[in-house]
């Protein structure tokens, strides 16, 4: 037993980390070589609205993580269990990141080239939008309650860990190929996110239903339509959800996927912006499982959340501001700060989510309300580059603290799951 589970439940909490690190892999990878790609898929003339529109490309693969969530969550998640939908999805997740390596551009086939690039965010989002909610109930299913906050801190540590290996494989690649990285250096980056996927395939083979599920179909209480019940009877806590997570992502997205393009515009080589992320993100790992630990020994979801935020609040406009800088050392250490913050709060998430929803239609509940914050929360990048006229450093700070105060708005109204006995269904009785 290694932290109260057996060796079963560990492969249950590893497929779902594995998920995960895929997701941050495949994301951040996006992220790390938006501006180089913006000027393959855009016109180079567009120049900044190439730019927004490259990044957008995140607000179209977080609206189809949204559905993706309720069409795999309500068709598969919870019909025919958890462990069937992520074997399903990981392989279209991470086919169908690694096929944007053979995209072709927009000087070869024009408009088609930014079309097809929409396509697969689309569809890849689709398939990624349904590891959350999976992922998240398998592991937190298989988990007893006094560990979820560890162990969930545990799998949301999966996309840091993935964020942390791709700057380590765009500063080798980078190095590799120099500079012809903009031209075929980040398809090769693209093309590695199947190396993740099958390992994550090869385990997900290996683990096993949780016994909640079996349980209900042992029962007959799986429902025809999960999503109807989710919408009918948890309106309140998904819209407290959606907040949360709007709030979290658009930060999210604000930090984790922004600072490797504030380091190309504070015009940092590309090798060493691998190397500034890979730092930062081995710093958040620290913190997302130091806020997991204190979590289940403060015994409850929503304080600690709140402790964190505020913490995030308060410290980030001194950190933004001084961290700003192309002193690489000044600049790594302040974000890296930032970062273990911000990751304490995402360590409760998990946990949360699954607890405020009924295990009827827990894959589908958990799935879209953390997809679902992304629909805004994922626009955070192109949002800052909309009003960067007010200087890039002002358009930062200003998106980055209106998605702070959305999320702690849903963090005040949201209610302790820790403890709490409402009915046989929710899964911290």
């Amino acid at each position: 037993m290694v932290y109260g589970l057996n060796k079963q439940q560990w492969i249950e909490v590893l497929s779902a980390w594995l998920g995960w690190l895929l997701d941050g892999y495949t994301t951040i990878g996006y992220a790390l070589v938006g501006l180089t790609i913006s000027t393959v898929f855009f016109p180079p003339s567009l120049k900044v609205a190439g730019i927004v529109l490259t990044f957008a490309g995140f607000g179209v693969g977080a609206l189809a993580r949204s559905i993706g969530s309720l069409v795999f969550g309500n068709y598969l998640g919870d019909k025919l269990g958890r462990k069937n939908m992520l074997i399903t999805t990981i392989l279209g997740f991470s086919f169908l990141s690694a096929s944007k390596s053979i995209l072709p551009s927009y000087n070869q086939v024009g408009i088609i080239a930014p079309i097809l690039l929409y396509i697969i965010l689309f569809f890849e989002g689709m398939f990624a939008g349904a590891e959350y909610g999976g992922g998240s109930t398998l592991a937190m299913e298989s988990t007893p309650p006094e560990r979820r906050g560890f162990v969930g801190s545990f799998v949301q540590s999966g996309y840091g860990t993935g964020y942390f290996i791709v700057s380590l494989v765009l500063t080798g690649i980078s190095l590799v190929t120099g500079k012809a990285f903009s031209t075929i250096g980040w398809r090769i980056l693209f093309a590695t996110a199947l190396i993740p996927g099958l390992i994550a395939f090869l385990m997900r083979l290996f683990a096993k239903e949780t016994k909640i599920f079996e349980e209900m179909k042992g029962k007959n209480e799986i429902e025809r339509v999960p999503l109807k019940s989710l919408f009918k009877y948890s309106p309140k806590q998904m819209i407290i959800g959606l907040l949360i997570t709007t709030g979290l992502l658009g930060v999210n997205t604000a930090t984790f996927s922004f600072w490797p393009s504030v380091m190309n515009e504070l015009k940092y080589d590309e090798s060493l912006i691998g190397i500034g992320v890979a730092i930062i993100n081995l710093i958040s790992l620290f913190g997302v499982w130091f806020g997991g630990f204190i979590a289940d020994k403060i015994g409850g979801r929503k304080i600690p959340m709140l402790i964190y935020a505020l913490l995030f609040a308060i410290t980030s406009y001194f950190l933004i501001v001084y961290g700003y800088t192309r002193n690489f050392e000044i600049f790594v250490t302040l974000f890296s700060i930032q970062a273990f913050i911000e990751a304490m709060i995402f360590s409760t998430i998990p946990a949360f989510l699954s607890e405020i929803f009924s295990r009827k239609y827990r894959t589908t509940g958990v799935g879209f309300t953390y997809n679902g914050g992304a629909i805004v929360g994922g626009f955070a990048i192109s949002m800052i580059y909309a009003i960067s006229y007010l200087g890039l450093l002002n358009a930062w700070i200003i998106i980055l603290y209106l998605f702070t105060a959305i999320m702690l708005i849903g963090i005040i109204l949201a209610q302790e799951t820790w403890g709490r006995k409402i009915n046989k269904d929710l899964i911290y009785e």
